[in-house]
């Protein structure tokens, strides 16, 4: 069977996505650190009263709420937020409010835009080029998203203490919301299929011609000569 350049590279594609998930979630923990680092100084710097202190690692409980293990790849963050964490009827305990947050539901579009560079016909550089540049923005719009999801945990998730930390701050409940669903939502699907088509555009374009030309040139049929 003979695919047509368009069904290779799909193909291609194919392929290569499983391999460039599996290396993403199996190097997770260092592939979050700069987003993480990059958060920490947004949060820190932009609302010193509402976030303490930003850290790499957390643990991950169990329904008894034991520690079942430490995860590298989530950011554990400590507010300024004090809330009341004793159940409903029960004594009230105090406490800061520490959120956690999973900075690899923001990265999924590192190993799709590698995926698709891997399987696009590019030199070596190209590829590590492509890579590096594409994965420095997708890095960015990873960082928006887990900063918009750090304002939520504190100001929508932890209730009238955290409405009105927020509040005070002059911080939009309705700003937070719309940009942790842009973050989570659209950013890591769109920033990947943007940036592999602006660095491929000739390509694609060699493509659709390719895909375009076959069938024409399949649809030809020879007249028969005059002696049959």
């Amino acid at each position: 069977m003979i695919f047509s350049p368009l069904k290779g590279f799909l193909l291609a594609a194919l392929l290569w996505l499983p391999l460039a998930f599996f290396v993403w979630f199996w190097f997770a923990s260092p592939l979050v650190w700069p987003v993480i680092h990059l958060s920490k100084v947004i949060l820190l710097h932009a609302w010193p009263s509402l976030f303490t202190d930003v850290s790499q690692g957390a643990d991950l409980l169990d329904a008894q709420g034991r520690v079942v293990q430490h995860a590298g790849y989530l950011m554990q963050l400590s507010s300024g937020v004090l809330v009341n964490a004793a159940p409903a009827g029960m004594p009230p305990k105090f406490g800061f409010l520490e959120p956690v947050v999973n900075p690899m539901i923001y990265g999924y579009a590192l190993p799709l835009f590698a995926g698709l560079v891997l399987a696009t016909p590019l030199t070596r550089r190209q590829r590590a080029l492509q890579i590096v540049a594409g994965g420095t923005v997708i890095l960015l719009a990873q960082a928006f998203g887990v900063v918009a999801e750090s304002l939520k945990s504190v100001g929508l998730d932890a209730g009238p203490e955290g409405a009105a930390a927020v509040h005070r701050l002059g911080i939009s409940a309705e700003a937070i919301a719309l940009c942790y669903q842009f973050g989570y939502l659209i950013l890591p699907a769109l920033v990947p299929a943007v940036l592999w088509i602006i660095c491929n555009r000739s390509f694609i374009e060699t493509l659709i011609r390719r895909d375009n030309a076959e069938p024409a040139a399949a649809g030809r049929v020879e007249a028969p000569s005059s002696g049959e």
